[in-house]
């Protein structure tokens, strides 16, 4: 095996933080050496800072670190950051311009043209922004990477094989999102029993802009958005993990059912050709039966990274539908992260 790099985690003792290192235990490529978090858990263990909520132990490895302030310098080569937004921006560049390589899930930079915001699978010619990133901030070897909003990766690596074969000219989305999606302790119980909640702050502009920037082309040193509308409606459900979309596209040309579900079937890509570690086998699993995605039934599939469609058939409106599945603090956060980190390894930019 070859180097391991050192990580740190900012913003380590929330959901997210959390979901880091629950996914890095054991990791081939990278251990966690420093944790940084808000003011009431630095100086603290982790053990003592962090009220674990994820399934099974917390991993041993990290019981005992410090947790300290989500400033440089820290104990690490690469930072993963799940910062809130409002101190994402500063924080994350001063990361960078000390020379580290930040990989964020958060929203701040994300709409930066210099930024590349990455899912492996469908824009990784998007990381040649960096060469540009470079330039504009003046870094010498940090970088800045961002993840796309958790809807906003199931939608856009759903729609990322069919916009490649027959082209979109529009797409409504319709999203039912997890709790989890909120943080701890997220939405009363009293707001999400027996209810539903159709506004999640910032969350339909997300999906509608993030998904034109990834689905777009890099040219001349800058990312052209894609030349479609999306709308994008979201609604919070009382379910804990699995964000779903209801999904309408119009296509450039004409195509068969069948060409539409083999084009999410077969659709594979560089991570998949690399063999990296977080990588799902197949990024896009499609089911046949009537009833199916359903979140806990498929929020899991392949190792949570994998996006499950299905109801794919014929729209009186536009031209298809169809209903995506993904785990949203793992393909929608977490693990987007780690997978955007061994791409950056992969391909020699760490």
């Amino acid at each position: 095996m070859g180097k391991k790099y050192r990580v740190g985690i900012l913003g380590a003792t929330g959901t997210v933080g959390q979901r880091f290192i629950q996914l890095l235990e054991s990791h081939p490529q990278f251990e966690v050496s420093a944790l940084a978090a808000s003011d009431r858990s630095q100086g603290k263990t982790y053990g003592a800072a962090c009220s674990w909520r994820l399934p099974g132990e917390m991993p041993e490895a990290v019981r005992g670190l410090k947790v300290g302030a989500p400033a440089p310098p820290m104990d690490c080569e690469l930072v993963f950051s799940s910062l809130p937004g409002d101190i994402a921006r500063e924080t994350e560049e001063s990361f960078a311009r000390a020379g580290y390589a930040v990989i964020s899930n958060s929203s701040a930079l994300r709409m930066d043209e210099d930024v590349p915001l990455l899912i492996p699978e469908v824009n990784h010619e998007h990381l040649a922004q960096l060469d540009a990133q470079k330039a504009s901030r003046s870094l010498d070897r940090g970088m800045i990477v961002t993840n796309p909003n958790c809807s906003t990766i199931m939608l856009a690596l759903a729609l990322a094989p069919l916009h490649a074969r027959f082209g979109i000219e529009a797409c409504v989305a319709t999203t039912l999102q997890a709790l989890s999606g909120a943080g701890y302790p997220g939405v009363a119980s009293l707001d999400a029993a027996d209810n539903v909640l159709p506004f999640i702050g910032g969350e339909e502009e997300k999906i509608e802009t993030e998904t034109l920037k990834i689905l777009g082309r890099h040219e001349g040193g800058r990312i052209q958005p894609a030349p479609f509308k999306v709308s994008a409606q979201v609604h919070r459900v009382n379910v804990s993990d699995g964000h779903m979309a209801a999904v309408r596209v119009k296509l450039a040309r004409p195509a068969s059912q069948g060409e539409l579900r083999e084009a999410f079937a077969s659709f594979t890509s560089l991570p998949q050709e690399l063999k990296l570690h977080t990588a799902p086998r197949s990024p896009i699993i499609v089911r046949d039966e009537p009833d199916r995605p359903q979140p806990r039934l498929d929020r899991d599939a392949g190792r949570g990274m994998s996006v499950t469609v299905g109801r794919i058939l014929a729209d009186k409106v536009l031209d298809y539908r169809f209903v995506a599945l993904s785990h949203n603090t793992v393909r929608g956060a977490a693990g987007a992260a780690i997978l955007n980190a061994e791409l950056l390894v992969a391909t020699g930019r760490l």
